[in-house]
């Protein structure tokens, strides 16, 4: 039943929490992006902010508006506004259209071509590639569909720099590889869901046994990939001890779902990838700012 339209469900079209976590690797790939290490310049943090938020909030309303009709028999999805009417679908439209005009407007004129081309690649990736197309087709989706999501820190770099440095695809590169056992794990929890709503995800495909094991090759291969940072010279200790301890802390949760039958698990599993991914860049971030000799006075 249709109620009044609030900004909230505007809000919750834009999947607020998934903006947050993409935005904080965004803004990591600006700051890392100063050489040397400085203040990002507010002429190009402000816009370069608003013009990506706005970008990943029509990007998350596009996907709403595309999957209506899946979240409306999913158990996770089936209070979103769309689904129980609180917004219709032609002022969510125009919501995502007018956020989306307004994101490219201001990356274009404010901070970069590059940055507003590769904001828009990622933006029909996600929005339309994955969500209309690869979504449904195949239980790869979330793999070959990672790469539109991974690469806010490439467009933060970008914004600043101007260039498509090999340290920015390092990150969008953790952020591939992070994107499948994340997904996965939350994927095994709600494995019913998806295979009444008949979408291929890999649990329903190829089972939770399966799922299980591609986890944990995936955050063992996570942990690995978490390294280039410090083996290319990006990064240093700080850095080093944060992903070896972070990557070995996720593997134990890959082997705990694994091998466990702990119902939880997976959800366990699925709450610390955010973790993980929140303090690995902000362990990035703090390496890029701290002095080399500072660590070698202590």
């Amino acid at each position: 039943m249709s109620e009044t339209t609030g900004w909230r469900d505007y809000l919750a079209l834009t999947k607020p929490g998934v903006v947050l976590l993409l935005m904080v690797t965004a803004i990591a790939g600006m700051f890392l992006a100063t050489d040397p290490p400085g203040m990002v310049p507010l002429r190009t943090l402000v816009p370069a902010f608003l013009g990506l938020t706005l970008a990943m909030m029509a990007s998350a309303a596009i996907n709403q508006i595309m999957d209506q009709k899946i979240d409306a028999v999913m158990a996770r999805t089936e209070k979103r506004p769309i689904v129980t009417g609180r917004l219709n679908t032609r002022k969510a439209v125009t919501f995502a259209v007018v956020l989306a005009v307004l994101s490219m407007l201001i990356l274009d004129q404010m901070v970069n071509r590059l940055t507003a081309l590769l904001t828009l690649f990622g933006f029909v990736g996600y929005a339309f590639i994955y969500t209309l197309y690869l979504k449904r087709a195949t239980p790869q989706n979330i793999v070959i569909g990672g790469l539109a999501g991974a690469i806010p820190p490439l467009l933060g770099w970008t914004a600043v720099s101007g260039e498509m440095h090999p340290y920015a695809w390092l990150l969008v590169l953790i952020i591939f590889v992070w994107t499948p056992p994340h997904f996965w794990a939350l994927a095994i929890h709600r494995r019913d869901d998806y295979a009444k709503a008949e979408i291929p995800m890999l649990p329903v495909t190829h089972g939770i046994p399966f799922t299980r094991t591609s986890v944990l090759y995936y955050t063992i291969l996570l942990l690995l990939t978490s390294l280039l940072p410090y083996l290319t010279g990006m990064s240093g200790l700080i850095y080093l001890v944060a992903a070896v301890v972070l990557g070995v802390i996720f593997m134990l949760h890959a082997i705990k779902l694994r091998f466990g039958n702990d119902p939880r698990t997976p959800m366990k599993t699925f709450g610390y990838s955010i973790t993980y991914l929140f303090v690995l860049f902000a362990a990035l971030l703090v390496d890029h700012y701290v002095p080399v000799g500072v660590l070698g006075s202590v």
